[in-house]
């Protein structure tokens, strides 16, 4: 068996070269049709566009992205023709969760945001969501949630006050903070669900918070409510035209980084061991020993804060300081984890 691997996916490589005769790292971006042409799995990031082009007359049987999202695959391609896809559903949850957190601590430090007074608006409740609301009310904050698709599908389950209206969100909040997958088709599309008129809807003049795709917000509609005092301040990890931002939104916005939200080495090796699992299942393979994360280094010091383990403003400040290395900065990202060893 062969297997193809975007070489950026770190921690994999000694368990997946246990599972094939042929194990192959490339740049997830470089990715050919001639590169998959033989191989029987292919294992990538958001950077592989998997479609017709990529992979009509290979061998591939398996495609597994080591992401949450799915955007960057022609699901309704592949089912035609008959070649199986997964990705890794919340595999990165805790990790997008510590990065709002932490941007939420550093608000309340750096813009005096008061968080045990404040509405937080959070737009999607799935994996990350759900996380993202726990955090924000063991911050003592008051929380809406606005998750339509999920709110049908509970709809026998849930009391009257489960879910509120995106209007409601855009009335009441001080920040709003967006977890939902990107859909561009159907009643509940989020392509540009933060739009010109979404910003001229709001009540307040909330922060805002984006960690999902680039594309759920129009990046132009929020640089111009930044620009008017619409929007008080932003923290933005994903970018339209990515790994391109918006130059002039990059400067403004209070937190900017290179879509490293969930790239902690903890969320890593889930994806991991979600990709791995998902080979041995497609091809009746024994599972190898689970992938553990690194250590942290013995020297660190922890005071109790969440921001000992990490803090956004050093990704930001790296991303502000030079944009062309957006790419650069996810590739090589740094060790870090969510909890103490």
């Amino acid at each position: 068996m062969k297997i193809v691997v975007d070489d950026k996916i770190p921690y994999i490589r000694e368990t997946i070269c246990q599972l094939a005769d042929e194990v192959v790292f490339l740049s997830g971006a470089a990715i050919t049709a001639a590169d998959v042409k033989e191989a029987d799995v292919l294992v990538v990031r958001t950077r592989t566009h998997c479609n017709q082009q990529l992979l009509e007359g290979s061998k591939v049987q398996l495609v597994v992205t080591a992401t949450i999202g799915y955007d960057h695959i022609d699901t309704h391609w592949l089912d035609k023709a008959g070649i199986c896809w997964t990705n890794c559903p919340g595999c990165n949850s805790g990790s997008v969760a510590q990065y709002v957190e932490c941007s939420l601590l550093l608000l309340e430090q750096q813009k005096k945001l008061p968080l045990s007074q404040s509405t937080i608006g959070i737009v999607g409740c799935g994996h990350v969501g759900s996380k993202v609301k726990a955090v924000a009310e063991r911050l003592g904050m008051h929380v809406l949630v606005c998750d339509p698709p999920l709110q049908k599908a509970n709809s026998q389950q849930l009391t009257a006050n489960s879910y509120v209206s995106l209007d409601e969100i855009e009335r009441r909040c001080d920040v709003i903070t967006f977890h939902v997958p990107l859909t561009r088709e159907g009643q509940y599309a989020t392509w540009h669900l933060a739009d010109k008129d979404f910003f001229r809807r709001l009540s307040r003049v909330p922060y805002i918070i984006n960690t999902s795709r680039g594309e759920v917000v129009d990046n132009q509609a929020l640089l111009k409510a930044l620009e008017e005092g619409r929007v008080r301040d932003a923290v933005i990890d994903v970018w339209e035209n990515e790994p391109h931002p918006d130059a002039a939104l990059l400067e403004k916005v209070f937190i900017g980084t290179p879509h490293i939200a969930g790239y902690s080495a903890d969320g890593k090796v889930n994806a991991d061991n979600m990709v791995v699992d998902a080979i041995c299942q497609q091809f009746g393979l024994p599972h190898p020993e689970p992938i553990v994360p690194p250590t942290l280094p013995s020297d660190i010091h922890f005071t109790g804060s969440p921001l000992d383990l990490y803090n956004p403003m050093d990704d930001s400040r790296k991303l502000k300081a030079e944009p062309s290395f957006f790419e650069q900065l996810r590739n090589n990202y740094p060790l870090r984890r969510e909890k103490k060893d």
